[in-house]
């Protein structure tokens, strides 16, 4: 199977990441994880992490049998930041505006920025899933930079045509979206079909 970077940022929506990458391990894919200090905070606020044990730990714990590398964030001699070491795609998910902005300068200050940066001049495939609202002027120049460069941005703005029932149904569209993107098929949530033919 292929082989994914996924990284967490300090951004609210943390379990939109870990739900892509329970969906992608669920297929046989190899993941490549990078967990933010940020996100390490949102992860205990809008979970039941409870900062005993690792947030590396939790998040294992929450996933199918798989192969799971993690990496901190911390660590830009990880071989993730080489562009010797082959992926299919990185996915920042949730991505703080910090981290957009990092990486749209190419700051690599870190390993998160550094593997992005790795993805943008090998050309490989790029998804930022931002979640912020609102947006400032900074904000979406520093996405259209982006998405000039050929970087998906992918913004948590879930659709409602398929009548969600729970904050799951909410998390399940967005990470299809994101699948989509990715070019992986797929049923997490139901395809509008429009209205029927007459």
């Amino acid at each position: 199977m292929s082989r994914y970077i996924v990284a967490l940022t300090g951004a609210s929506g943390i379990e939109y990441g870990i739900s892509l990458i329970r969906e992608l391990m669920a297929r046989g894919h190899e993941i490549h994880l990078v967990v933010s200090e940020p996100a390490v905070v949102v992860l205990q606020q809008e979970s039941d992490f409870s900062g005993e044990g690792t947030a590396e730990e939790y998040i294992r714990g929450k996933m199918p049998p798989g192969r799971l590398y993690l990496y901190a964030n911390s660590d830009i001699g990880a071989r993730i930041a080489s562009g010797s070491f082959i992926t299919e795609a990185m996915v920042v998910i949730p991505c703080t505006m910090s981290t957009l902005a990092g990486v749209a300068h190419g700051l690599s200050s870190n390993l998160i920025e550094r593997a992005a940066d790795v993805m943008l001049k090998e050309q490989r495939r790029l998804i930022l899933v931002p979640r912020e609202t609102p947006l400032s002027a900074v904000h979406l120049r520093n996405m259209l930079s982006l998405a000039e460069l050929g970087v998906a941005i992918v913004p948590a703005m879930p659709a409602y045509y398929h009548r969600p029932a729970s904050v799951d149904d909410i998390i399940s569209f967005m990470v299809g979206k994101v699948l989509d993107v990715m070019g992986i098929e797929h049923d997490v949530f139901r395809r509008y079909e429009g209205r029927p033919e007459s």
